[in-house]
């Protein structure tokens, strides 16, 4: 059942869209479950990142409060929100902390599941280089109008 309920939670998430149902089901056997209690660290900014978490259940506070006066951090409670997506593709330390706002269940999907999975299947490397340029391209768009003063 819990293989089931992974490749369900990773059918929601916005991210792995890329991915058929069967690669969907591969991802899910090499992941696990972590379980957070409300105010544990998940991660910490720099810490090395070498996956990226799926949130299955609970809420979890994502951000760096660490020098930033009055800084509240984004609280994320929606079943399948990708944590740290660019973890699946860059060895980078991580750039935010995350943290269980409340108890919370996590897929963790480690890197090298995802670099594997690209080998045995090319076009889904394609299809995930193509989402990260449409996304990179509406944040140069966006960044482009606050350049033109508009």
């Amino acid at each position: 059942m819990e293989l089931d309920d992974f490749t369900s939670a990773l059918a929601q998430a916005d991210f792995f869209r890329i991915c058929d149902d069967e690669q969907r089901r591969l991802l899910a056997f090499a992941s696990e479950r972590r379980s957070f209690a409300s105010g544990d660290v998940i991660y910490k900014r720099g810490d090395r990142a070498d996956g990226a978490f799926v949130l299955l259940s609970g809420e979890v506070s994502a951000g760096d409060s660490e020098g930033s006066a009055g800084f509240k951090p984004q609280r994320i409670s929606e079943r399948g929100a990708v944590l740290g997506e660019m973890a699946l593709f860059l060895d980078k330390p991580r750039r935010t902390s995350l943290r269980a706002a409340t108890d919370v269940d996590l897929l963790f999907v480690p890197r090298s599941a995802i670099a594997k999975l690209m080998r045995q299947f090319p076009g889904l490397a394609e299809r995930a280089a193509r989402r990260i340029e449409d996304e990179m391209s509406s944040y140069l768009g966006a960044m482009e109008r606050f350049r033109d003063g508009r």
